[in-house]
């Protein structure tokens, strides 16, 4: 059933005169009629009764005219939205992130983002890297916030933040009084690190810092979260080193201390298939960019 004969149908309807409709339609009346024919043997009943005193509608365009409007304005709704969906003004974008992204500007830029657009729906799945660009190859997230990694082929990927690693420590720790670590100085402390499994490059950097400096780290637990970490410094299991943005997180009993000299950063990348893309990403890092800019 062609949306065109409906609306044909539909302006005959609401004029009950040929003429007007056909005026209304800016046909001529001809077109008209063949339009209801073919509609009333598409659908095998009469729709309209017509006489010399006019035309009126039968029991069965009576109820094909409520239906007949509802599947118009749908196919309207519908079209609008896919327009919008294509603009980036309404639809669905799946975001994942690694932990550390909720203290590097993120909650800001989803405030801004759904402001900016409040029709769009925002699903967020946290996931570690390696996680995160699986999903984006099979096509189960839009975007993902990740830590260093190589992007694979038809990934592209954008630098959203670069900041120092710092050491993270009990309140009552010996090198809590010192305005700058010296890396060397945790020879003899417990270190708690990300699982290798979930963090790789993570795991891997902090190694090579400190074997820099002479030592292999001991390490006492690890874990998946960055809460979690930091959680198990405060209750005195070890030392850490992280990310400078996990200081806002405002965890008691907690002290954060720079390291001394120049050491590898830690990153925050946005990640997002090239082919086929969300419209709606290019939104989110402009977003994402400016709340960094804020921090």
């Amino acid at each position: 059933m062609e949306l065109r004969l409906l609306h044909y149908f539909v302006t005959l309807a609401e004029e009950l005169h040929f003429s007007r409709a056909a005026q209304r339609l800016s046909i001529s009346q001809p077109p008209l009629s063949v339009a209801i024919k073919q509609l009333e043997q598409e659908l095998q009943a009469q729709l309209f009764e017509r006489s010399s005193k006019g035309v009126r509608l039968t029991a069965a365009g009576e109820h094909l005219l409520g239906k007949a409007r509802q599947l118009l304005a749908l196919s309207q709704q519908a079209a609008q939205e896919t327009r919008d969906v294509a603009q980036g003004t309404r639809g669905h974008l799946r975001l994942g992130f690694v932990g550390s992204s909720l203290y590097r500007g993120l909650p800001q830029a989803l405030e801004q983002f759904q402001l900016l657009h409040p029709q769009v729906r925002v699903d967020m799945l946290e996931a570690n890297s390696a996680e995160q660009i699986l999903d984006l190859q099979q096509m189960r997230l839009d975007m993902a916030l990740v830590h260093s990694i190589q992007p694979p082929e038809g990934i592209a990927s954008q630098l959203i933040m670069e900041e120092a690693f710092v050491v993270c420590m009990p309140e009552h720790h010996a090198l809590q009084a010192c305005e700058a670590v010296d890396l060397a100085e945790l020879k003899n402390d417990r270190l708690i690190l990300f699982s290798p499994m979930v963090s790789p490059a993570y795991h891997q950097r902090i190694y090579e810092m400190c074997l820099a400096h002479g030592f292999a780290p001991e390490v006492r637990h690890e874990v998946r979260h960055w809460l979690s970490v930091i959680s198990l410094v405060s209750l005195g299991q070890g030392l850490a080193l992280v990310p400078a943005a996990l200081e806002r997180v405002g965890m008691p009993r907690l002290v954060f201390r720079p390291l001394q000299g120049a050491h590898p950063s830690s990153e925050m990348l946005a990640m997002w298939r090239r082919d086929p893309a969300n419209p709606l990403v290019q939104t989110l890092l402009t977003c994402l960019k400016q709340a960094v800019a804020r921090l």
